[in-house]
């Protein structure tokens, strides 16, 4: 990835961070994307940097048009262009369905999907004047599967895959590969806001055939082979990495 230049929203902790890290590594340049914690993107960037790469850290809210422009429009500033566009970032309330509201709906549906559709959007014409681009959103099991207090971030989830359909059949013929991947239980931060926490890794890790949680490095790992030239004729298609979890009845 010599010569890339790589976005990945939300990449301050988590999966985010492991994808940014991992790109780096095999010689993208990176944009660090956060929108409340400056310190974990600083950290992510200072990681990449000590390593011999190339970062640079842009506070946008993805969830705004505004937001993207400015990440995008950063990015270019800095390293000349967009190659792979990782849309990461992921937020929502974590209540009942029938306990949402307009505002939880918006806030939720903003950053996890529209930020995938209209960060395509924005960074489509420099993939396009290359003819090489790839886009991947990350995607989650609570996109078919019922999950307790999931279910705004699971319709989320599920906007994120019919876009990434659509988007790998319109763009394809320019050279651009869109897919997207769904991690199964990740031991991160981002578990800390689930009311449930403790219950669903103790039933994440018995419904395991693999006997573990899925690492962010594995995911970032699949992230780079997807963006890879071997794995140009993959479009369009939600790859699961969850240790077999979502096999059991």
């Amino acid at each position: 990835m010599a010569g890339k230049t790589a976005i990945v929203t939300g990449s301050g902790r988590g999966i985010g961070r492991a994808i940014a890290i991992e790109l780096a590594q095999r010689g993208a340049q990176v944009a660090v994307n956060f929108f409340r914690r400056r310190e974990s993107a600083e950290e992510t960037a200072a990681v990449i940097t000590a390593a011999g790469g190339r970062a640079i850290v842009v506070k946008a809210n993805v969830g705004q048009l505004d937001g993207l422009q400015t990440l995008v429009q950063e990015t270019v500033k800095a390293f000349g262009g967009v190659d792979i566009f990782i849309a990461n970032a992921a937020s929502g309330v974590l209540r009942p369905a029938v306990e949402q509201d307009e505002r939880t709906w918006d806030w939720t549906m903003n950053i996890n999907a529209r930020s995938l559709l209209f960060g395509a959007r924005a960074v489509a014409p420099f993939m396009q004047a290359q003819g090489w681009g790839r886009i991947i959103g990350i995607t989650s099991i609570g996109s078919t599967r019922v999950l307790p207090e999931y279910a705004m971030v699971g319709i989320s989830k599920a906007a994120i895959e019919a876009a990434v359909r659509y988007l790998a059949v319109e763009l394809a013929p320019t050279g651009i590969v869109c897919n997207a991947i769904s991690p199964g239980v990740v031991e991160t931060e981002a578990l800390d806001f689930f009311p449930s926490r403790d219950q669903i890794l103790a039933e994440g890790l018995r419904r395991t055939p693999a006997g573990r949680f899925v690492q962010p490095e594995e995911v970032a790992r699949l992230v780079a082979f997807l963006c890879s030239d071997d794995a140009r004729m993959i479009m369009g298609q939600v790859i699961t990495i969850d240790g077999g979890y979502a096999l059991l009845a």
